[in-house]
């Protein structure tokens, strides 16, 4: 196995935010450089504004590609050379740009590989990403996962169809196993209506559960969401999928704790960021807590990890050692192939 050290990218969102602010608390200890090799995707200019300005010592080197990556140092490579005028706490395109350049970088630099886990400040982009995966809100002892992201209401029953829930599911199953290493995950559905009896539950939602049954999945369902969450059923699952954006962020913010984490399952890489997207409120006061962000970067580095213990084994499968002569139905087992 490869023992060197996870590359994790870390864009620095919006630069009118809290990226740099999360970004050089969460490595302000030297024990995270011994973790992983973290490279910031952002701007000198506006990473030194942001670091005189929050009064803060995190040092950083200056990179111009992904070649001149090092181990042990907080990497910002230059996504772009154009002047951006900060004005923290204050939301504008400028600084919304600014943050979708280096999120760009940070794309095409991970399809050639140059990095091996991805980590998100908060900028409006972020919602591209989204929408590209499955969202699941995760902390310790709850994981839920939206089937929707951002619709509004009145289009997301369009969305509810057997074949999305069967899409999302299959990768909320695939997280929990491979990236999480649960050997045999539960997954609550939850109902679209209130009682869990409307046409949708019994044409579309109970047939997508029968589906994933019969591939072999522990799907569960479909449960009304209050009863579901306010019974503390949602202990004896591994994972939950909602229908509709508020069904379950509102339910996961109540109950999860402040370290709490979005992953987005289905990307080429782990990609995670801090739950709080609040990304202009507290800008440049240097009261933002980093733990959701140090959260999500160790959840990244754990993914990958996980993913290369669970993929390794599966890599060179052991050729078959019998075969079966159908003509007169006798085997031969353990034959040494010729």
């Amino acid at each position: 196995m490869d023992d060197k050290k996870i590359r994790v990218a870390l864009t620095h969102g919006d630069t009118n935010g809290v990226g740099y602010e999360l970004i050089f608390k969460a490595f302000s200890v030297p024990e995270m450089l011994e973790l992983c090799t973290p490279v910031i995707y952002g701007s000198p200019k506006v990473a030194a504004y942001h670091r005189k300005a929050l009064g803060v010592e995190t040092t950083f080197s200056i990179i111009s590609s992904a070649d001149d990556i090092r181990d042990g140092k907080l990497n910002l490579l230059t996504c772009f050379d154009e002047e951006v005028k900060v004005e923290l706490g204050v939301p504008t395109e400028e600084a919304t740009a600014a943050g979708g350049k280096a999120l760009k970088k940070a794309i095409e630099d991970q399809k050639e590989g140059r990095f091996d886990a991805l980590v998100l400040s908060p900028v409006a982009q972020n919602n591209e990403v989204k929408r590209q995966g499955l969202v699941v809100m995760m902390d310790q002892n709850l994981r839920v996962a939206l089937l929707n992201t951002d619709t509004p209401m009145k289009d997301a029953v369009s969305k509810v169809t057997k074949e999305n829930i069967c899409k999302k599911a299959e990768l909320l199953f695939d997280l929990l196993k491979r990236d999480l290493r649960i050997s045999n995950p539960r997954v609550a559905v939850l109902a679209l209506n209130p009682n869990g009896d409307g046409t949708e539950e019994a044409e579309i939602i109970r047939p997508a559960i029968d589906e994933l049954v019969s591939k072999g999945k522990q799907a569960f369902g479909p449960y009304p969401a209050g009863d579901f969450f306010g019974s503390d059923n949602y202990l004896a699952f591994d994972g939950i999928l909602a229908m509709y954006h508020d069904q379950g962020t509102i339910p996961f913010r109540a109950l999860s704790s402040s370290d709490s984490i979005v992953c987005v399952a289905g990307l080429p890489v782990p990609c995670t960021m801090p739950l709080d997207t609040t990304c202009h409120t507290n800008a440049g006061k240097g009261v933002t807590d980093e733990n959701s962000f140090r959260q999500a970067v160790y959840m990244a580095i754990d993914i990958c990890r996980n993913r290369r213990n669970y993929d390794a084994p599966l890599a060179n499968p052991l050729p078959k050692l019998f075969h079966e002569r159908r003509d007169d139905g006798e085997k031969v087992r353990f034959a040494v192939p010729k």
